[in-house]
């Protein structure tokens, strides 16, 4: 059975560092097996290639000096009562990383969501 979501879905986008880890494992990846193990109907990592935040440092793949910590955004679409509960689980793992970010959340349409048809 395929999980449905509706127009009337949010989108949880996460923005951390690639340099930001929980022990060994980068943090990115401790957000998206958690948020399997929670249930949530998709995540996806992306690797930026320039950005900077609160601290007005420029990171970008251009600069070899700074280059040290790349954004990533993590997106999770799923319906409002999952996203709130699952803030809760990216904060913990936010801070066991003493990393920055910033955690944001939108409306999002869902106008097609279905898995690969099984071969």
């Amino acid at each position: 059975m395929s999980m449905v979501l509706s127009e009337d879905s949010k989108l949880l986008r996460i923005f951390i560092g690639d340099i930001d880890k929980i022990g060994h494992q980068p943090l990115y990846e401790a957000i998206l097996f958690a948020a399997r193990k929670n249930g949530l109907a998709g995540c996806t990592v992306l690797k930026g290639i320039m950005a900077f935040g609160a601290s007005s440092r420029v990171h970008t793949v251009k600069l070899i000096e700074i280059c040290d910590n790349l954004p990533v955004v993590i997106e999770i679409v799923d319906h409002e009562e999952k996203i709130s509960a699952f803030v809760e689980v990216v904060s913990e793992l936010m801070e066991k990383a003493n990393c920055g970010g910033l955690i944001t959340i939108e409306k999002a349409n869902v106008l097609y969501y279905k898995p690969r048809p099984k071969k």
